[in-house]
C-alpha cells in the first residue's frame, strides 16, 4: 500500500520499498515528531540502494493551535482535539521536498486513549473489532467511511513533498 502513493506521483519510476526506521517513536505526537519520521525514513531509504529518490512516509497524531472541535458547548475541547496526519519527505541527497496529507479529527474517546499512551493503530483495531486496520483502510478509511483511504492520504502527502521534484518553480 505504501507503495501505491509514490508509485501514482513518479509512474515512470521503479519503486523498491525499504523497511527503514523512522528515529521516532512508535506512535509519534505533535507535527515536528511526525515530520522528522518523515525525513529520517526517507534519507534511509536513499542510503539503503542504489536509488535517485527517498520517499519516506510518518503517520501520526497532533493538535492544531486555535481547533475547535464545533463543539460550542465544550470549551476545553477546542485544546483537547487530536488530529491523524501524515507527513512525507521526498529527496535526492542535495533537495528536500516535505509535504503533509489530509488532517483528520479524531474522534474524543479515540484521542483520550492516544492521550493516555496507546497508540491509534491498536485503538483503531479495538474500536472496531478488526486487526491491522492500520495496514488496511487505516485510521483514514475509518473515519470517513472509507470516502478517504489510508493511501489516498499518503497520496498526497508525497505528492505535495515531491513538488521540488516535479516543478520547476521551487
Amino acid at each position: 500500500m505504501k507503495r501505491d502513493a509514490t508509485v501514482r506521483v513518479f509512474p515512470d519510476a521503479t519503486v523498491v520499498a525499504e523497511p527503514v526506521p523512522s528515529g521516532v517513536p512508535e506512535q509519534p505526537v505533535g507535527h515536528d515528531e511526525t515530520r522528522t519520521g518523515a525525513q529520517h525514513r526517507a534519507d534511509a531509504a536513499l542510503e539503503a540502494g542504489a536509488y535517485d529518490l527517498g520517499v519516506g512516509i510518518e503517520g501520526g497524531v497532533a493538535s492544531f493551535d486555535g481547533a475547535s472541535t464545533g463543539d460550542a458547548t465544550a470549551a476545553t475541547a477546542e485544546s483537547a482535539a487530536l488530529y491523524l496526519v501524515m507527513w512525507a519527505a521526498v529527496t535526492d541527497g542535495d533537495r528536500r521536498g516535505v509535504g503533509t496529507g489530509p488532517s483528520l479529527r479524531l474522534p474524543a474517546s479515540i484521542a483520550e486513549r492516544i492521550r493516555d499512551g496507546e497508540e491509534l493503530g491498536p485503538v483503531m483495531d479495538d474500536v472496531l473489532g478488526e486487526s491491522n486496520v492500520a495496514e488496511k483502510q487505516g485510521a483514514a478509511g475509518a473515519l470517513t467511511d472509507g470516502r478517504l483511504t489510508r493511501t489516498d492520504a499518503l497520496d498526497a502527502a508525497v505528492t505535495a513533498a515531491a513538488g521540488p521534484f516535479l516543478s520547476d518553480r521551487y
